[in-house]
């Protein structure tokens, strides 16, 4: 009766945005891989995903990604993921509406992979824990497992050890130049910072916060620089992840809505608030919490 249910089910659930408050690369590993540590925080912005279980075992991802093959949609990648982990036999039809933008730094993509990871969790009834999901999306991508943990984190290793912590949940001017970033473009630079110092929470959470691929970043794309110069004139501004967005912190909606006004308006940018649990798992809570009260 239960496993009916599940087949019959819809679960709509959101794709939040990530920032990276900050981001500091601390040594490069014989593989290539970069050790760093971040602070990642979700935002109140993002994808809106939808979710179907079906018997036919197939996964289908709609719509399709413009220049994105189904094989290389982390989306189809993660489903399929966890079909191997548990050798599901479900099938599931996932609707996606797009507005994260591709190679912005802001986590579409693992925060796609990561809500179908989720969501699919629930629907085929597999009953993996956070960590076991999250070990899956680190296979998918470094920021995979934030997004599956749902809570604010300091980072370090290769972005996969997670501590929770809280920082301010302020409000964020996000604006994003015309152009899309390729990570390993940023993280093969031979000019990259690559040996910043360790330094533990208590000492970083209290500094000013800073990103490590920001020099890089301005310098390859003058679009970038422009935009983030003229954050700077208002508010502390920086690079979230290698880019290409680019964000400015404010105390107070007022604040950053007002300045989202003098932006030209072909600029594409919003205004979202910190949240250090992620939306995807406060509509989770409430879900549960609907369904026990029945």
């Amino acid at each position: 009766m239960e496993h009916r249910l599940m087949l019959s089910q819809t679960l709509s659930l959101p794709s939040p945005a990530k920032l990276n408050l900050f981001l500091y690369i601390t040594g490069r590993r014989e593989n290539g891989y970069h050790e760093l540590q971040t602070l990642f925080q979700f935002l109140e912005h993002g994808d809106e995903m939808q979710f179907s279980a079906n018997s036919s075992g197939l996964v289908t991802v709609s719509p399709e990604l413009e220049g994105v093959p189904l094989e290389s949609n982390l989306i189809w990648k993660a489903a399929q993921a966890l079909k191997e982990r548990t050798d599901c036999r479900l099938g599931a039809d996932i609707h996606i509406d797009k507005i994260l933008p591709m190679g912005g730094g802001i986590g579409g993509g693992s925060s796609n992979a990561a809500t179908t990871l989720v969501a699919l969790n629930h629907l085929w009834e597999l009953n993996l824990s956070a960590e076991e999901l999250a070990e899956i999306g680190l296979k998918l991508g470094a920021d995979v497992p934030v997004f599956v943990q749902g809570f604010a984190a300091f980072a370090e290793g290769v972005g996969e050890q997670l501590a929770k912590v809280e920082p301010q949940e302020k409000w964020y001017l996000v604006v994003r130049p015309d152009v899309s970033i390729a990570t390993v473009d940023i993280f093969t630079h031979p000019d990259l910072t690559r040996n910043t110092p360790k330094r533990n929470w208590e000492l970083l959470h209290k500094t000013n916060y800073e990103n490590d691929c920001e020099k890089i970043v301005r310098l390859l794309y003058p679009e970038v620089d422009k935009q983030l110069s003229w954050l700077l004139q208002y508010a502390p501004s920086r690079l979230t992840g290698t880019g290409s967005c680019v964000f400015a912190e404010f105390d107070t909606q007022m604040e950053a809505q007002s300045i989202l006004r003098q932006l030209p308006e072909n600029t594409t940018a919003f205004v979202a608030k910190g949240q250090n649990i992620s939306p995807l798992h406060q509509k989770l809570a409430r879900i549960f919490a609907d369904s026990k009260s029945f």
